[in-house]
């Protein structure tokens, strides 16, 4: 018997650019971890009556609307008399909101992970009123009120403004903030109000908000529709837009010292103030609500959350709650933002930021990669993970059953094949998501408990497995006829010879592009994230967009595409390294073989 001496090939190079990429990055996070070094900023953290502003003073001519307020209820029922059991709640004694995360300081995640914020924190003081938990959920705005029809959560949380139009798919309860909007412009700007905005202009908004629909149907211009407001206050700054229409806290949240931008105007509607939105007809709930909100506001405690999170004087015309409970008591916002007007002017007006500072400081602040690893190392990458490896694994499966059945000599199994590929290759990934999540959700939720999480992989995995089956089809369909007709000759049956033979082949030859859709699906895991996920569920990216909500700034973005580059890079020259290994039978595929295996190979063949 001949003894065979492994020759060791050179180790790959693959496995050195992991771990110089593993250690530098776990390298920051611990720097980031320590605290000492890494930026504190935490815009979702309350301002303090430091941060007080008047009333604007330049608003848009007629927008105070004087007519009276056909909303608001005129009183509320006692919280003795709210019967809990009888809310319709998706889980009894919990009530399920979905939110935002990226608009401080009215709905955020704070720096340690919780869903925060004014709006928030005042709900959860009310669902202490009525003696029920609060557990939020991060979504994206354009979804969250179908989101809330359809039952997925109990309320929407996230400085809704009530208009007509959204009154028709949910109801509201009263307002607890109003709904000023501001027209930023950069400095400079020939635009000095709305009545100067027109077709020329290029006029951000944040698709599915109120100023979204403002411009469109009160201005009758086409706007510019970001997903979320860093992201269009970051093309306003590099002069991607010309003015940005969004909600006052935000806008005034966003401007920082040395920004080259300024708010030029502001309008307001009293019809249309801030509300938490409530599945259409389920009055009870927003019956239960009405009354916390005017316990809240009686106690004291929403004047205390608002000085802390929203100083600023309420609008002529209008206080928050039933027309029967009295205003809350707030301090004189208008003399304390005097006060400290001197000090905000002479901050905003010192140092103007370069075009390349101001490159520097939103993408390549070092600090904040510190501060953000930690979190997406710890949070973002095991979810990311998780959803890609499920995801892929379902979608190998399934893709494999489409393949075998799309080369099927029976047309029952060819043409459902051929259907399903076609649907799910030509519908957008988000639509999938939607559709499996928001559709099958509600079917399913006694077994999932309304969390989507898993339906999100489940769709990703639907997905991945039409590209997959047309891989794998590709791949056995490449394999030369005579292998079939070989193995056919030899005794195997239809079945055997392919089973054993041909797709085996046609499995090898196709693992780039297998790996190239492994990799689409961790970056698509991302858009999970429109389904509405509890904080520890978030991916990578939904973490750093957090951060950026956060910060103000786009640097933790792209931190967390340095981890997706930890996961990408490495696995594409993996699989180059598997399919150079397999093709050459060996480690280094142009090294000369070691005499003994040589003489072996050589009996082997006759010679």
């Amino acid at each position: 018997m001949v003894s065979l001496r492994q020759r060791p090939g050179r180790p790959p190079r693959i496995l050195a650019l992991a771990g110089v990429l593993l250690v530098g990055l776990l390298g920051v996070a611990a720097l980031g971890a320590g605290g000492a070094a890494a930026d504190d900023r935490d815009l979702c953290s309350p301002p303090g009556p430091a941060a007080a502003s008047a009333a604007p003073t330049n608003l848009a001519s007629g927008q105070q609307n004087p007519s009276a307020d056909r909303f608001t209820t005129a009183a509320t029922e006692p919280l003795d008399k709210i019967d809990i059991s009888k809310l319709g709640l998706l889980t009894p004694g919990k009530l399920s909101v979905g939110t935002l995360s990226d608009a401080p300081p009215s709905i955020c995640v704070n720096s340690k992970g919780v869903f925060t914020g004014f709006d928030n924190e005042l709900l959860e003081a009310i669902g202490a009123k009525l003696g029920l938990q609060v557990e939020f959920t991060g979504t994206e705005f354009a979804g969250l009120l179908a989101q809330v029809a359809n039952g997925r959560f109990d309320i929407g949380s996230s400085s809704i403004t009530t208009t007509d139009a959204r009154r028709q798919l949910v109801d509201f309860t009263n307002g607890y903030d109003f709904g000023y909007f501001s027209l930023v412009v950069p400095d400079g700007s020939a635009i000095h109000g709305f009545p100067d905005l027109h077709r020329g202009n290029r006029i951000g908004v944040v698709q599915g908000t109120v100023q979204d629909e403002y411009v469109v149907n009160e201005l009758h211009l086409d706007p510019v529709k970001f997903p979320d407001y860093n992201t269009a206050y970051a093309n306003l700054k590099s002069g991607q837009i010309d003015a940005w229409v969004a909600p006052s806290q935000q806008a005034i949240g966003a401007i920082k010292p040395g920004d080259p931008t300024s708010i030029v105007q502001n309008t307001f509607s009293v019809n249309n103030f801030t509300a938490w939105a409530v599945r259409k007809g389920h009055q009870p709930l927003t019956d239960a609500l009405n009354a916390g909100l005017d316990a809240v506001i009686a106690d004291g405690t929403y004047a205390k959350l608002y000085e802390n999170w929203v100083p600023r004087e309420l609008p002529p015309g209008w206080k928050p709650g039933s027309k029967a409970v009295a205003p809350p008591q707030l301090p004189d916002f208008a003399k304390i933002a005097a006060e400290h007007a001197g000090d905000k002017t002479g901050s905003a007006a010192a140092q103007p930021k370069s075009t390349l500072r101001q490159l520097k400081d939103t993408f390549f602040d070092w600090s904040l990669y510190r501060k953000a690893f930690p979190d997406l190392i710890k949070t973002g990458l095991p979810n990311t993970l998780i959803l890609a490896l499920v995801s892929g694994l379902l979608g190998t499966v399934l893709g494999m059953l489409l393949a075998v059945a799309g080369i099927s000599r029976t047309r029952w199994l060819r043409w459902p094949a051929r259907v399903y590929t076609d649907i799910f290759r030509g519908l957008p990934a988000v639509v999938i998501i939607l559709l499996i999540g928001l559709g099958v959700g509600p079917v399913v939720k006694g077994v999932t408990g309304n969390n989507p999480y898993w339906l999100g992989a489940v769709a990703l995995g639907l997905l991945a497995s039409a590209y997959i089956g047309e891989i794998f089809r590709s791949g056995i369909q490449s394999v030369e006829a005579g292998q079939l007709e070989a193995a056919r000759a030899i005794g195997f049956g239809y079945r055997q010879a392919m089973t054993l033979v041909v797709i085996p082949q046609g499995v090898r030859r196709v693992l780039p592009a297998l790996m190239n859709q492994f990799i689409a699906l961790i970056k698509d895991s991302s858009l999970i994230y429109f389904l509405g996920l509890l904080a520890s569920q978030r991916e990578l990216f939904a973490v750093g967009r957090d951060l950026n909500a956060q910060t103000g700034n786009l640097s933790p973005l792209v931190a967390a595409g340095l981890v997706y580059l930890l996961l990408t890079v490495p696995l594409t020259h993996l699989v180059n390294y598997i399919d150079k290994r397999m093709r050459d039978g060996r480690p280094g595929g142009n090294d000369p073989a070691d005499p003994v295996e040589q003489a072996v190979i050589t009996e082997g063949r006759g010679a």
